[in-house]
């Protein structure tokens, strides 16, 4: 029999995240414009099986069906993303009413359930027209994110407290511009950086958009990763530490970059741009997966670290390694590193892939694992105020297509048929206890 959990403390908010492209389809209506997800995913090779969110979960039209699950889990909150060409089909100009118009029946529908909403502004679907003008290389995407807060923010901040700005800058900066294995697939490698700057600028007018339109709460979620480093050298380790975690954290949190990359960054950074990145966050938002191992590079290697295999852990279907307590070293080192410039955290992500047909008491071994990781760095002294799983559904999951099952909700993607796992039932008595 397994322990019960510890208690969090009073207040503390349980949720799930989910993403426009993962789920939403409907890519074609109410004026919705192209993304980048749309055209990466459309190019022959890019995606496992050639998958597509042009229907995913056809969250679009079954929102109310979903909300209805959120609410028998018993979650306080719903993190979602709003998809930006809904908002601005071009990226610029003046909104959607139309596609405003589902994002304000969401919200409602959350509200009347008693879920808060969380809306992220941007997880990764840049419209296709800024893209095709440079995308996260050309800084006006940053002025463009901005205009694109405020439009959302005059829409639903009459009714919508808490935002997050973006989701996960290192993962769409390195997989999206330096590796090219995620939209909009370019290859670049170290020329890449200047994504980093230009997100994060963005994420600072975003920010200033939000408040002036009477935010409360306002957050940047990153995906952060305790490093570990493979011989002796602890060099490379740090290095990768630098790129992944502190090039996200430092400018928002203490205003400047890493020595050696705000070297490489300053062709790109302007007078006052750390001064906007740097405007007041209320919170952190965390995604934590896993560690990474990170040993020296070969002297003729294109980057000056190596990713290496942690082995000695059970793993997900992705291949990644299950390390709960990994989620408290990382939770306590942001707090040893960052001190009193750390603002109170949220997990903003966390669960783990499985495979269909895969029996799901790995998935609730997992999250009762990283719940109670969760509750060793606040008894540690780290401010954490939330948790939300990912995810609430199985999606579309990027590359690999739909082969990698997040969900506490299973989908058959032939019907749409939703059907609760017992993770669910099993979240749902954690929550309610």
């Amino acid at each position: 029999m397994v322990d019960p959990l510890p208690r969090f403390p009073q207040g503390f908010l349980f949720g799930c995240s989910t993403a426009a492209y993962q789920i939403e389809g409907a890519v074609h209506e109410d004026g919705r414009g192209p993304s980048i997800w749309d055209t990466f995913a459309h190019t022959p090779g890019r995606t496992l099986g050639g998958d597509t969110g042009d229907v995913a979960c056809d969250h679009y039209h079954r929102f109310g069906e979903d909300v209805a699950l959120l609410a028998d889990l018993g979650v306080g909150a719903y993190r979602f993303s709003i998809a930006w060409p809904r908002v601005q089909p071009t990226g610029s100009g003046g909104p959607d009413a139309a596609g405003l118009g589902f994002y304000d029946r969401l919200v409602d529908a959350l509200l009347e359930r008693g879920i808060v909403p969380l809306p992220t502004l941007y997880h990764w679907d840049l419209p296709q027209a800024l893209e095709d003008r440079g995308g996260w290389l050309d800084r006006d995407t940053a002025a463009r994110l901005g205009d694109y807060a405020g439009h959302v923010a005059a829409r639903l901040g009459d009714r919508v407290r808490r935002w997050i700005t973006l989701n996960e800058p290192v993962v769409h900066m390195a997989q999206g511009y330096a590796y090219g294995t995620h939209a909009p697939g370019r290859s670049l490698l170290l020329d890449a950086l200047p994504v980093a700057h230009h997100q994060l600028l963005g994420h600072g007018l975003a920010v200033q958009a939000l408040r002036a339109a009477g935010a409360q709460e306002v957050m940047l979620t990153n995906n952060c990763t305790p490093v570990w480093a493979d011989g002796d050298d602890p060099t490379p380790a740090a290095v990768y530490d630098a790129f992944h975690n502190r090039l996200f954290n430092d400018p928002v949190l203490l205003g400047s970059y890493p020595d050696f990359l705000a070297a490489a960054l300053d062709p790109v950074v302007h007078d006052g741009d750390l001064a906007t990145i740097r405007t007041p966050i209320d919170a952190l938002g965390v995604n934590y997966y896993n560690p990474t191992l990170v040993g020296a590079a070969a002297p003729d290697a294109p980057l000056p670290f190596e990713l290496r295999p942690i082995e000695g852990y059970p793993t997900t279907a992705f291949g990644w390694p299950v390390v709960p307590q990994g989620l408290t070293e990382l939770l306590t080192g942001l707090r040893d590193t960052y001190g009193d410039a750390l603002p109170p955290v949220y997990i903003t992500e966390n669960g783990c892939s499985t495979t269909e047909g895969t029996d799901d008491r790995f998935r609730i071994d997992y999250l009762d694992a990283h719940l109670r990781a969760v509750h060793a760095a606040i008894a540690a002294g780290v401010d954490v105020r939330g948790y939300f799983v990912w995810s609430l559904l199985d999606n579309f999951e990027w590359a690999e297509g739909y082969s990698q099952r997040f969900g506490l909700v299973h989908v058959d993607f032939a019907t749409l048929r939703r059907t609760p796992r017992d993770s669910y039932h099993w979240l749902r008595s954690v929550i309610g206890s």
